[in-house]
């Protein structure tokens, strides 16, 4: 098997078993909510027991079957990712993307995970779930207490109005945010670095013909 495969698939194995791992410790030893919330950094950064029952930021699709439908999603989602890192890896695409995609894709299948198992598992889908399976709840555990307060009248649109800044995550998330951010950053060197490397080598399969 191709030494690159392994590489970049066993480092999407090992966000997934990290991720699990933090999940199950924080279901196991914490109390959910503010009860059980532990300070990491001051008042800034805790730790924090929530369960998210729909997408990132809590955003839920309606309709009693919006949440078996996402999970689905999730899973289709996530070999379409996995195929095309291993699209990336037999280009010999830059290092750079893959390592990206490798990060986004275990921290998908660390979250499919959840959507797929927990309510089984940890018995936490809603109540009025239609099924345990595929209504899991995600655990998210870190907790960044930025600021929450009012904004200023003299703001225009969003002024006089009540905000809270306190993203809740867990590191399946982490891993799919860093990734993009990088490549946001690093999009024009990747793709075009790619685009390079796929002309090559297509020249070369051309010449050999």
């Amino acid at each position: 098997m191709n030494k690159e495969v392994v590489k970049y698939f066993g480092l999407s194995l090992i966000i997934i078993i990290v991720d699990q791992i933090i999940k199950i410790l924080t279901h196991i030893y914490m109390m959910p909510g503010f009860n059980g919330e532990i300070s990491l950094v001051g008042d800034l950064f805790k730790l924090h027991y929530t369960l998210n029952p729909g997408m990132a930021m809590g955003i839920e699709i309606g309709s009693a079957y919006g949440k078996t439908f996402l999970t689905i999603f999730r899973i289709f989602a996530m070999f379409v990712i996995g195929y095309y890192m291993f699209s990336l890896i037999k280009k010999q695409s830059p290092k750079g993307l893959i390592l990206c995609i490798s990060m986004i894709l275990g921290g998908a299948v660390g979250n499919v995970i959840d959507s797929t198992f927990y309510g089984i598992w940890f018995g936490n889908s809603p109540i009025d779930a239609p099924s345990a399976w595929f209504n899991g709840q995600v655990i998210d555990m870190f907790y960044l207490d930025i600021w929450e307060g009012y904004l200023p009248s003299w703001i225009p649109i969003m002024g006089d109005k009540y905000y809270s800044l306190w993203p809740i995550f867990n590191f399946a998330d982490a891993s799919i945010f860093v990734s993009v951010i990088f490549l946001l950053i690093f999009q024009k060197k990747y793709f075009s670095e790619n685009e390079a490397i796929i002309t090559q080598n297509t020249k070369v399969d051309v010449e050999n013909n």
